[in-house]
């Protein structure tokens, strides 16, 4: 049967397996019809691997397909069957021709030997058999194939490294390319091939340098090539920097890595690598946030920080050559009310415009920068005069003549500028900014389109401004800002029918300080609505006391332009009233002419909500400002305030007299209420009587007084009519 010629002898350990370096799981199978031989080659080689044998030479294929022994030890001579012819067969089908075949035979015949090595065998085991040399010639047989294996081991491993290694080289974002010590291209990967317009095909065995074509960016010079550095230098190189590769195709790309030598086992240099990328987006990239970090994105002009740098090299060079850096602060005039009108989008349309017109009209080497929605800063350096400034910003002011022109529409504007000098007035950046700011501003003062250099008597009035701003800061912190009351007298009866809120402040000396001076100042730097906020809520305070008198008398505030534009401004006064409990009619905000005309349709809407809720409007100093009858009709107006000065010359200037006689019908026409200011002589009294004003004010009755005092005045008052105190 089958199993009874299949033998099988597991005679083998896994340590020996290592020791004798044979292939895994070696099997070994004996094909002879004397099963002595068998028995005695088992014996040679049970420790080489798993032992299969048959002594049935017609089963040998069979037993071949299905235990795939790694060595065969065939008999030559088995009777009726000869094992070359069965060689012949194993060898002849792909699936068995592998196997290494060992013939055995008794045959001393030269011939046989030559025609079974001829025929597919292997090596030749001559009977009698030698236990020593049948076993040695097994184990080298299955040495050699394990060496074999593991060759094709290493040969597959180094095959699937070379194939990883090249899918990696050419999927990765940078270039690569190898050369041999000569600096001749060995490899280029796809990157590489498109960065320098050279197909693989054609760069292989040129020279580097005849491939990559490197520039220095700036001087356009040919750039080292750092391969060649590396092979000459025997180290790793850094491209240099500001490196421009140009392509075949003309396309210039910023590029920058490294190139080192490639060694062998023995470190001995065999060649180089070069590994490079574009960064031309990176560098634009920089570029890019470089200039915006530095740069006005309206304008493309400096800005503050761009400035900054600017101004200090100036005056660090007008130091070392003895000359002046001029600081010249130029502002719009009047640009704010352009803006509202034209929309944001044109008014950048025309802040572009402007500074192309400065940078048309002023030396190249200076400085002009945007600091500012509208305001720019020419810094000249190395000034020897002061003549050669004035010129400059005269030439400014004059290039301004001509109109801008949007949507083809033209707008005349001018401009304001400061002017402060290195060793005259300021050797700092910070101080020449504020006193150009000073300048600037006492250019507006005197009318605007106009030049102002800073002096001596500026800084004073910085000084006293800076003193000033502290003092007003403190006052409203510490709400210890002081409200004074100057009684309104009824001119038919002779009766108090109201005050007006007068906001003082007091120096650490004692001195008052007018309201002319804190209260632009309050505007400028943004405390208005808190100065009106806290004289609001002391004016209802103090009209609240007079509600104990038992009768309403009206207490006048002023407020400006920028509390009525104030979205919140009602809330307030509703919160005042509210909070003091005096009753609307009570109250009456004064505003000038020229806060009606500002944002009209707001001030409108704002001035009659108030007026619904029974607060009393009134324009005080008429005839001052912007004096029309179109917004006297339009406004909800209950009271016009005739200017002092008109009330103090109308005795001795026909003039005035005629324009208080004037507003008198007018505001009889119009049916408001009329209330004289700065009255201080009886006759100025009689005559205002004759006029048939209805109120008088000032020191004819009473200086303005302190809430106290205010209060006593109108209670004598009411004891004793008609009786000017």
């Amino acid at each position: 049967m089958r199993l009874g010629l299949c033998l099988v002898d597991k005679g083998k350990t896994d340590d020996l397996r290592v020791t004798l370096n044979l292939p895994d799981n070696s099997k070994i199978l004996i094909v002879d019809d004397d099963p002595s031989s068998i028995l005695i080659i088992k014996k040679a080689v049970k420790d080489l691997g798993e032992v299969f044998s048959t002594s049935e030479a017609s089963y040998a294929v069979t037993l071949v397909k299905e235990v795939k022994p790694h060595v065969i030890l065939l008999d030559i001579d088995m009777g009726e069957y000869n094992g070359v012819d069965i060689c012949r067969l194993l060898k002849s089908d792909p699936e068995t021709a592998h196997h290494i075949i060992i013939f055995i035979t008794a045959s001393r015949d030269p011939d046989i030997e030559y025609k079974s090595l001829t025929e597919g065998g292997a090596d030749y085991i001559p009977k009698p058999l030698d236990l020593r040399t049948c076993r040695m010639r097994v184990y080298n047989q299955l040495a050699m194939l394990a060496y074999q294996q593991n060759l094709e081991r290493t040969t597959q491993a180094l095959y699937q490294e070379k194939q990883r290694l090249k899918v990696t080289l050419n999927s990765i974002g940078d270039a690569v390319i190898a050369t041999d010590t000569a600096g001749l291209i060995t490899y280029m990967n796809p990157i590489a091939e498109r960065l320098s317009g050279y197909a693989s095909s054609y760069a292989l065995g040129k020279h580097i340098e005849d491939i990559l074509d490197l520039r220095d960016a700036s001087s356009q010079s040919r750039s080292f090539n750092p391969a060649i550095m590396a092979l000459e230098e025997k180290r790793n190189v850094a491209m240099a920097l500001n490196c421009q590769l140009h392509s075949r195709e003309g396309q210039i790309y910023r590029v920058e890595d490294s190139a080192a030598p490639i060694r062998d086992e023995d470190n001995a240099i065999i060649g180089a690598i070069m590994v490079f990328h574009d960064v031309s987006e990176s560098v634009a990239m920089a570029v890019k946030m470089n200039f915006l970090a530095n740069n006005d994105q309206l304008t493309g002009l400096p800005n503050r920080i761009l400035l900054h740098d600017r101004l200090q090299h100036a005056i660090a060079c007008s130091k070392a050559s003895d000359t002046h850096t001029a600081l010249l602060l130029i502002d719009l005039d009047h640009f704010k009310y352009i803006n509202d009108a034209l929309g944001h989008f044109l008014g950048d349309e025309l802040i572009k415009k402007v500074a192309k017109r400065l940078e048309s009209v002023i030396d190249p080497s200076a400085t002009l920068a945007r600091v500012g929605g509208d305001e720019f800063v020419l810094v000249l350096e190395e000034v020897r005069s002061v003549n050669y400034v004035a010129v400059v910003a005269n030439n400014v002011i004059a290039s301004f003549k001509e109109p801008f022109t949007l949507e083809q529409k033209e707008y005349q504007i001018s401009v304001s500028i400061g002017v402060s000098m290195t060793e005259l007035d300021a050797n700092e950046e910070e101080v020449m900014m504020r006193h150009a700011d000073v300048a600037m501003y006492r250019a507006k003062n005197q009318g605007r389109n106009a030049v102002c250099f800073f002096s001596q008597e500026l800084e004073a009035e910085l000084m006293k401004r800076h003193g000033l701003e502290h003092l007003l800061r403190e006052a409203l912190e510490k709400e210890s800002l002081i409200m004074l009351f100057q009684p309104q007298i009824e001119i038919a009866s002779g009766q108090v029918c109201g005050f007006e809120a007068l906001a003082r402040l007091q120096d650490s000396e004692g001195n008052w300080i007018s309201p002319l001076d804190f209260i632009p100042l309050a505007e400028e730097i943004g405390l208005i609505d808190t100065l009106g906020q806290q004289v609001l809520q002391k004016s209802c305070a103090f009209a609240s006391q007079l509600m104990d008198l038992g009768k309403d008398l009206k207490v006048s505030v002023n407020v400006s332009a920028q509390q009525i534009r104030n979205r919140q401004f009602i809330d307030y006064v509703v919160q005042c009233l509210e909070s003091s409990q005096v009753r609307s009619r009570m109250l009456e905000l004064e505003v000038t002419e020229s806060a009606l005309i500002d944002d009209y349709e707001q001030t409108r809407k704002t001035l009659q909500t108030l007026s619904n809720m029974g607060v009393s409007i009134a324009i005080d100093d008429f005839g001052t400002g912007y004096s029309s009858l179109s917004y006297l009709k339009s406004f909800p107006l209950d009271v016009l305030k005739i200017d002092q000065s008109f009330i103090k010359d109308m005795g001795s200037d026909e003039q005035s007299h005629g324009i208080v006689q004037t507003i008198v019908l007018l505001a009889k026409a119009l049916g408001l209420r009329l209330v004289a200011e700065g009255v201080e002589t009886p006759s100025q009294l009689s005559e205002l009587r004759t006029m048939n004003c209805d109120v008088a004010q000032g020191y004819l009755y009473a200086k303005p007084l302190e809430s106290l005092a205010a209060y006593e005045f109108a209670k004598r008052n009411f004891q004793a009519p008609n009786k000017p105190v």
